[in-house]
């Protein structure tokens, strides 16, 4: 069995105005993140990790920040875009392991939920994913509020 691993990485500063996005659920928080999608960095790193797994170049090459047709663009549409892309080579994903790195919200009440709806997203049980929340202990930009950053480590096997 052919299998590879991925790992992703995406960070974004707070931006006044626009809902906090995270694991594709909707965040109570007094501000969202600066993106020209929805600015779901946990999503962006899931799709960077997959995309990466299958050799399938990064995210901006599917879906440019340039480009008007994915100016904010729910997150969760591009993650199926890219799970139909890993599906047209005949890979899976096998599990994925993630962590948001952020001061502010707490993630706790939110986990269960973003891992259900990413679950779903990545045509996987629950058990296989895992999403977890780190502080960055006050240091450096997500330290001091002024963003989030999100990393995903994935599986894929192949499908054939």
């Amino acid at each position: 069995m052919d299998f590879r691993i991925g790992f992703g990485y995406d960070s974004h500063r707070f931006a006044p105005d626009r809902p906090l996005v995270l694991g594709g659920i909707r965040v109570p928080f007094e501000q969202g993140l600066a993106a020209h999608s929805d600015g779901d960095v946990l999503i962006h790193a899931l799709c960077d990790a997959l995309l990466g797994a299958a050799a399938l170049k990064d995210i901006g090459t599917h879906f440019p920040d340039h480009d008007p047709n994915y100016e904010n663009i729910d997150s969760k549409i591009l993650l199926s875009k890219v799970i139909e892309l890993l599906h047209q080579d005949h890979w899976r994903v096998n599990n994925a392991d993630c962590t948001l790195i952020l001061e502010q919200p707490k993630m706790k009440p939110h986990i269960d939920a973003m891992t259900q709806t990413l679950a779903q997203l990545l045509h996987l049980d629950p058990s296989r994913l895992s999403i977890k929340a780190k502080t960055n202990e006050k240091m450096g930009f997500i330290g001091r509020g002024e963003g989030i950053a999100a990393t995903a480590v994935v599986t894929i096997i192949q499908s054939v």
